[in-house]
Formats: C-alpha cells, structure tokens, sequence
C-alpha cells in the first residue's frame, strides 16, 4: 500500500469522528442548555438514537453482505450513497425548531436518521481494511493511518464546534465567586435567555458549526473514492462460498477471541463515551471553569492524536495485550480532578486523558483484523464474514454507550438538573463528579479484567498469518 493510499483511506473516515466529537462532546449541553429539553427527554434521544444506530448495524451487515461486485467495488457504493442524506440530517438535528412542545420528536428524528446514516457508511468503511491488503502489518500500518486521522478528526471536529459556540454558553449574568450571602435567586436565576426564536445568537452558532462540519463530510468521501481502490481478497478459492448472514452471525457469538475483545471494549468505550459527554457539563457546573472547556477538549485531542504513532509502535513492539494497560493511566488523573478541581491539574488530567483515549480508540480496531483472520482459518472455505465482525462489534459498543449515555443524563434528571441557571445543586454536582470519575474507572477496569483472557497473542498471530499463507 502506498503512503498516499493510506491517507486517502484515512481522509475518508475522519469527516464521521468529526460529527460524532462534536455531538458527543456538545449535543447532550444544547439540548440541555440551548433547546431546553428536560434532562429525561434528553436521555431519552441519547438513548434511542444510539439505540437506533445499533441496530442497523446488523442490518447494514446484512444487505452489504448480499451486495455485488460492482466496478468500484462492493462497500463504496454505500458511503457514496449515505453520505448527502448523512449531511442533511447532521445539519438538521442542531436546527432549533421554531415550536416547543415538538422539539423532542425533531430531535429524536434526527438524531435517529444520523445515527442510521452514519453505521451506513461505518460499517463498510471499516470493513474496507480487510480488502487494502491481505498482509497483516499493512493492515495495521493502515489503521494506525486512519486512528490518527480519526483522532485528528474528533480534535477538529471538537475544537471546530468548541470555538464556534463557546459564546452561546458564556453568560454575563454570573460570577465564578459568588459572595458568600448568596440567596437562592443565584440558583433559580436563568444565565440563559428563553430561546424560542430559531434566529437568536446561540441558536446560530449551532447551526453556522453544523454546516461547517457538513462541508467536511463532502470533502471526506470524495478524497476516499479518488483515493482508494477497494480489492476483493486475491487469495480465496473458487470454491470459497460465502457465509448466510445468520449462520454468520451464529458463528461470531461463538467465536472466543471474539466475544472477549467485544465485552472488553464495549465497556472501555461505554467509559470514554460518558467522560466525552459529561466533560462540558462538568467543567461548566461542577469545578468552575466553564471559559475553559473549550480548551481542555482540544487538550485532551491533541494528546490523543499525537500519541497515536506512539501507541503504534508500542504495540509492535511489546504487543497489543500490553499497550491495553495505556488505558487505565486515566483513572487517578480523573479521580483527582473530581476531588482537587485545579485549573494546572485540569489540563494535565486532559492531557494523560488524551493518551488513554489514544490507546482505547487504536487497539480494538488494531485486534479485529487478527480476531478475523483467526476465523477464517477455522472457516477455511468461506468468505463474506468480515461485515459481519465490524457490523456487529460496532452494535454492542454503540448500545452499550447509549445505554450509558441514557442513564448519565437520567441521573441529572433525577438529582434535579435545571437547564440555563447560574449554578445547580449540590447533588447535580455529586452526580456529574460520580459521572466523570468513579463509573468510568470501575468500566474501565472491568474491561481490562476480561481483556486478561483474550487468547490472541503475538505468536499465536503470527502463527495465524503463516497458516493462512499455507492455505491460501
């Protein structure tokens, strides 16, 4: 594979970690904030719209399973076809509606539609790396390639939206050092004014961010079609079939190697999720530094990006088990920020925080190529099986984040979170610290733990690629 193919295929997937940095750091604030949606109703879209990007992520394996050859391949015509009705709803889903009482079924409309729109150009896409090469470390040297340029994109995509809406969560109605007779009307006074009219301020930064990150999306999709050849697998047999969806489906369940790296990073990424979505909330709320938090984001992403190489060359060289260990270095740092919240330990926390979401984002996608790999040699003569791995991974890591993000923001709901006052109460503040330190800690190490047992070592890869040569 050459550099410039590389990145091209990496170009290609980082306009949906810009949509989805923005959204998971910024859409559960604006619908809090800025559509003012109660905390349940909010949960309630986070939810089922994640809910509903999970689902069709078996059914997108399930058709891109069936499809044909065609003359640019059998994936691209999916991320060609998805990606102008992906733009349209991104933008319509930080549209605020001129009515109030549908806003939540607009809401959940849209989210809904860019969620499903989005697992339908992800799942090819990531499949596509089991059709660049049948070498492995061109496999691996490919997705370091894409991690780095996905986590590039998740930076732009949060500081993009970070610096363009920043001022719609400024207020000049509050002080960060209240006097200490503070009254009860600092609690009940709206920092924010009623936002009924689609045209104000904050409703218009949300929008001029919105399309901005639509533009992005265009020039992703036509830099990976120019870019990148897809190639059927060169080595398999005429007699080769492939495998019924189902059955598929059947087998993956079963498949060991499988369904410990997909507990394991389900819970991982569930850890990160809720810390993304929770860390704008928490430093607005929660530890004072609400004309910060643009800045700790864009900390934590660019550690996260210039480590990506880092963690790439340490798993080539100690192996991918051990580079898991990189994830659990964000544990203490967190804990310390909810207890000590400092502004220099904030930016150190996002920065040590970067490195392990760096890790967390790298490995799986690093270890599923050798999990399929793995099957096909215990499968020998049958193919078609790969969208069915990366289509139903991406299902449980998905659901189980929405199943996070729903209880995250129906526990604000149930401690009394109240959208637009100058600052919340001391259980919504409890929760939020609950939120970002002790939940994420116990995921992250629950992971790790199953982690332990995933049977994929280097030799055993190694082994697994030798066999495979044989066979093929």
């Amino acid at each position: 594979l050459s550099i410039c193919g590389k990145l091209c295929y990496a170009i290609g997937g980082a306009p949906n970690q810009v949509a989805g940095s923005a959204a998971a750091f910024f859409l559960q604030i604006y619908l809090l904030d800025i559509a003012h949606i109660t905390p349940f109703h909010a949960s309630l879209v986070l939810f089922v719209g994640k809910a509903s990007g999970a689902v069709t992520d078996p059914v997108a394996g399930f058709f891109i399973s069936k499809s044909r050859w065609t003359k640019i391949g059998r994936l691209m015509p999916w991320m060609l076809a998805c990606t102008p009705f992906t733009v349209v709803s991104y933008f319509f889903m930080w549209y605020l509606p001129p009515f109030v009482s549908g806003r939540v079924a607009w809401y959940l409309t849209f989210y809904c539609l860019f969620q499903a729109l989005t697992t339908l150009f992800q799942v090819p896409y990531s499949a596509l790396t089991m059709f660049l090469s049948t070498d492995q470390k061109e496999r691996d040297s490919a997705t370091a390639y894409r991690m780095t340029m996905e986590v590039l994109g998740t930076l732009i995509g949060a500081a993009l939206q970070g610096q363009i809406v920043a001022s719609a969560h400024v207020s000049h109605h509050c002080v960060l050092n209240p006097p200490v007779n503070t009254t009860d009307s600092w609690h009940d006074t709206p920092s924010f004014p009623d936002l009924s009219d689609p045209l104000s301020h904050q409703a218009k930064v949300y929008m001029i961010a919105a399309g901005v990150i639509g533009g992005v999306y265009l020039l992703g999709i036509v830099i990976l079609f120019f870019g990148v050849k897809e190639k059927d697998d060169p080595y398999a047999l005429n007699s080769d079939r492939a495998i019924p969806f189902c059955k598929g489906l059947g087998l993956t369940m079963k498949h060991g190697p499988y369904v410990k790296l997909t507990a394991s990073f389900l819970l991982i990424s569930t850890a990160v999720q809720l810390e993304q979505s929770n860390f704008v909330l928490f430093c607005t709320h929660a530890a004072d530094l609400r004309n910060h938090f643009q800045y700790l984001v864009v900390t934590i992403l660019v550690s996260a990006a210039v480590s990506i190489p880092f963690w790439q060359k340490f798993l080539q060289r100690f192996g991918k088990k051990c580079a898991a260990c990189g994830i659990s270095w964000m544990i203490p740092f967190a804990v310390m920020l909810v207890t000590i919240p400092n502004l220099i330990l904030a930016y150190f926390v996002a920065f040590v925080s970067g490195l392990s979401i760096a890790a967390s984002l790298l490995l799986p996608w690093s270890m599923l190529p050798d999990v399929v790999d793995n099957f096909r040699l215990q499968n020998p003569h049958g193919k078609g099986h790969e969208t069915i791995f990366y289509s139903s991974y991406v299902f449980f890591t998905k659901m189980s984040a929405g199943i996070g993000l729903g209880i995250s923001a129906a526990g604000l709901e149930f401690t009394g979170y109240k959208p637009g006052i100058c600052r919340q109460s001391n259980d919504v503040i409890l929760t939020l610290k609950i939120l970002i330190g002790v939940v994420p800690a116990i995921l992250i190490l629950v992971g790790l733990f199953i982690l332990l047992f995933y049977p994929i070592t280097e030799e055993s890869r190694k082994e697994t690629k030798l066999a495979l040569e044989v066979l093929r």
